[in-house]
């Protein structure tokens, strides 16, 4: 009986390790903005051109004000950098997804979803991003990043994010 408790100790443990260890997307989905999270998929690396890239260094999402599509200022950084990332990576091509939130009907959210997409679009387009590169697509509110009925929840999902096809 003494040697199946290390046994089953180290087991656990190893078991541990391998629950813990990510391919960078899940942590990339819910890091927020994403910029300079030192984000490090699979072998400590991360792939240049990729979401996690992206998400990592620049940053992939950007957040609006209630029932609002207009891009504040502090968010139009975010989307400029994503300019300057899809120029250094002139074979990515993105999808922007609109999201809303759970406030409102289903058809009201999805039309503010893609009036949000199409604002982030066009600064990524009036940043020098060919518009051919770009696709949009809202959610509305079936997507939420975040659970829960308060307003940092709601914040969290009022967003546009940059998603690498």
């Amino acid at each position: 009986m003494s040697v199946a408790k290390p046994l089953l100790a180290a087991l656990a443990a190893a078991g541990l390790l391998v629950a813990c260890s990510s391919d960078g997307e899940n942590a990339a989905a819910t890091g927020g903005a994403g910029a300079g999270s030192g984000l490090a998929g699979g072998a400590g690396q991360i792939r240049p051109g990729s979401q996690e890239d992206l998400a990592a260094n620049v940053g992939d999402r950007v957040f609006f004000d209630t029932d609002r599509a207009s891009i504040r200022a502090d968010q139009r950084t975010v989307l400029e950098r994503q300019a300057r990332w899809m120029q250094q990576n002139a074979q990515v091509q993105v999808t922007v997804e609109g999201h809303a939130d759970e406030r409102g009907t289903r058809e009201y959210n999805l039309a503010l979803g893609q009036r949000r997409a199409n604002a982030a679009r066009d600064v990524l387009v009036a940043s020098g991003v060919s518009g051919a590169r770009v696709q949009t697509i809202s959610y509305g509110k079936d997507r939420p990043d975040a659970l829960g009925s308060t307003e940092q929840a709601w914040a969290q999902n009022r967003r546009a994010v940059t998603v690498v096809r």
